[in-house]
């Protein structure tokens, strides 16, 4: 073997990865696994773990421990390992490690996969109601506006020109332009129009009249969701998001016992995600489609909504607790 199949620092080896694999996933899947991988070199440097050819299973069951003691959910750290599995993997076909060390690694098992974390319809108003007060007509009141009532991604939101947007008729159109810079998860199958409740339309309104920037992106477009640069970066967008469901910045108060002035997720916007009460943008998804559930809407409705399978709907975003939905059908079969 040469020297570079038996030595290589893990930050390098990871950078690679990355590098090669971007060109094939979408932005939010390259985030993801950058996000996952960086705290696996985080570990690597803490264990002093110089050369990724060495790593084996007791490093991994090191890094799981780790994670662990950090406080993170199971399904988080289910996360975490599935990226670090695929970037073994990966090492692995480079010759950079041996086939056991991915065959042998055993991820944690959660006893439900999938993820619970929502953001509730009660907090989603009160954050609805700090931006009318205090952010009313913003670029992150626009975008809030549009990821709640409508639960779409934040893709989706990101893909939206200023002309896609109907204020006279009150609904936006959806559509995949990979060739534009702007590609959707479900490609054109994911291509429709949306409609929207009065309230999110007047907050577009009143956004694209007095803070909208006016500017197009690099291929000529207008985007609903523009910095004074072009369209808005889905790492800024989820940052306003961030950043925008602290609870101290729309209640003005902790939750979870900390001194505000020296909470550095409430001092450091860039450290927003380190706050526990704070969410991304799919969380906000998943809380729009279980508040539209709760409303008691049709499933197949939703789903043409939202673009989202049925089944998908029920595995994955359906977060109502057995009460919501026993109340609802009292509702729905008025039962006294």
């Amino acid at each position: 073997m040469t020297e570079r199949r038996t030595q290589m620092k893990p930050e390098r080896a990871v950078n690679r990865f990355l590098s090669e694999k971007k060109p094939e996933w979408a932005e939010s899947t390259y985030y993801n696994y950058s996000s996952s991988l960086s705290r696996f070199l985080e570990f690597c440097e803490e264990d002093e773990l110089n050369n990724i050819c060495e790593i084996d299973g007791f490093h991994i069951s090191d890094f799981k421990s780790t994670r662990r003691n950090d406080g993170i959910s199971e399904m988080t750290l289910y996360n975490e390992l599935n990226s670090l599995r695929s970037f073994l993997k990966w090492c692995n076909a480079m010759g950079l490690i041996e086939s056991w060390v991915v065959e042998d690694m055993v991820l944690n098992e959660p006893d439900d996969k999938v993820r619970s974390d929502k953001l509730d319809a009660e907090e989603a108003e009160m954050i609805r109601n700090y931006l009318n007060q205090f952010e009313y007509a913003t670029l992150r009141h626009a975008l809030f506006a549009i990821l709640w009532d409508t639960g779409i991604r934040l893709g989706t939101a990101r893909s939206l020109d200023v002309d896609d947007y109907h204020p006279e008729e009150h609904y936006i159109e959806v559509h995949h332009r990979p060739e534009q810079g702007t590609p959707l998860k479900n490609e054109s199958e994911a291509n429709r129009e949306i409609n929207l409740h009065t309230w999110a339309s007047e907050i577009l309104d009143d956004y694209l009249q007095m803070n909208h920037k006016g500017v197009t992106d690099d291929h000529d477009r207008e985007p609903l969701l523009a910095s004074r640069h072009g369209r808005m970066s889905l790492s800024n967008l989820r940052m306003h998001i961030r950043r925008l469901t602290r609870p101290c910045h729309y209640t003005g108060d902790c939750p979870h016992g900390r001194d505000q002035n020296d909470c550095e997720a409430a001092q450091d916007y860039r450290a927003a995600s380190q706050c526990p009460g704070s969410v991304s943008p799919h969380p906000v998804r998943r809380g729009a489609i279980t508040h539209w559930l709760n409303e008691g809407h049709r499933k197949e409705l939703i789903s043409e909504r939202m673009n989202v399978g049925v089944q998908t709907l029920d595995e994955h975003y359906d977060a109502r607790t057995e009460s919501e939905k026993r109340s609802l059908r009292r509702e729905m079969f008025n039962i006294e």
